[in-house]
């Protein structure tokens, strides 16, 4: 397959025709119009530090459908003694910088580079980013962000300064995104970590197919809120 090279035009190539790696094009930019038609057509971005911007629509694609939400045992009782509060939208910046801070194993640096973040401040600002953030005493101690179109949610990445942190904010947000009648979250590639909480790899064409039916609906632009039923320490935790 070959890579394409992108221009000033803002278009990108079938995503059915990605690289055995899910690599699909390179060059292009990060303005907030060729992120969302990106999302829109199940293609993120990959950048690399002093690189050429890279982008993906990787085959299989990693899914969570916000009503199949796992929840392990442990997880229940963290949630119902209520360690953590969770905001959505109140830290966004901070999320995204200590994303980019968090070591990850088996890489060497960030693909969260200073141009990634700018971009991903400036669709929050438009009311398409958002994050997830879970707070003990006044502190921002885990969290995650990622970007919204139609019922669906984009993740793009995670950090926990205190157990379980991240993981809690990632519940209570699967929680809302549910009680907001959100139908796909995007975990783009498979991990051990999404596939414990009911994650599932799709084909490509599976997904695509989803992804257009899921973008007929409204977007939910932000700043977000947790409805207060949701704030609570219920039961079950979402199982």
């Amino acid at each position: 397959m070959p890579i394409y090279r992108l221009g000033d035009a803002l278009a990108f190539p079938p995503p059915e025709e990605a690289e055995p790696s899910g690599l699909l094009a390179v060059g292009g930019d990060l303005e907030p119009d060729r992120l969302l038609l990106a999302y829109s057509m199940g293609i993120f971005p990959w950048p690399l530090v002093e690189r050429p911007l890279l982008w993906f629509s990787p085959e299989p694609r990693m899914v969570l459908r916000p009503r199949e939400l796992e929840v392990s045992r442990s997880l229940r009782k963290t949630l119902r003694r209520g360690v953590y509060e969770v905001r959505l939208d109140t830290a966004f910046a901070r999320v995204v910088a200590r994303c980019a801070e968090i070591p990850r194993r088996g890489e060497a640096g960030t693909w969260i580079t200073r141009d990634m973040a700018a971009a991903y401040a400036r669709l929050h600002e438009l009311g398409y980013a958002h994050s997830a953030e879970a707070w003990q005493d006044g502190e921002l101690v885990g969290g995650l962000y990622g970007v919204s179109l139609g019922a669906s949610f984009f993740g793009e990445s995670m950090f926990a300064d205190r157990p379980d942190a991240s993981k809690v904010a990632f519940v209570r947000l699967v929680q809302q995104l549910a009680a907001w009648r959100f139908d796909l979250i995007d975990c783009q590639v498979h991990t051990e970590h999404l596939a414990r909480f009911g994650a599932r790899e799709w084909s490509r064409r599976r997904f695509l197919a989803a992804l257009r039916k899921s973008l007929e609906a409204s977007t939910r632009r932000g700043p977000w809120k947790l409805e207060p039923a949701l704030d609570a320490n219920d039961e079950d935790g979402g199982a």
